[in-house]
């Protein structure tokens, strides 16, 4: 129980950082993902897709 608590974390923070530093390596062509509990969590759970995915939501949105 307490490890698949540590691995969950370990997912979240990791999404917060790939979240973090793909805001910084794409800023300068302006896009955002805003860091916030729903895209942390697409990022935990379905990783570089998950960030992809948010990626093409950026642009159809905009």
């Amino acid at each position: 129980m307490i490890k698949m608590i540590i691995n969950l974390i370990k997912k979240i923070v990791i999404g917060f950082f790939v979240l973090y530093g793909f805001n910084l390596l794409v800023s300068s062509i302006s896009i955002l993902i805003p860091i916030n509990c729903i895209t942390v969590g697409t990022v935990a759970f379905l990783g570089i897709p998950g960030l992809l995915s948010l990626v093409v939501l950026f642009f159809l949105v905009k």
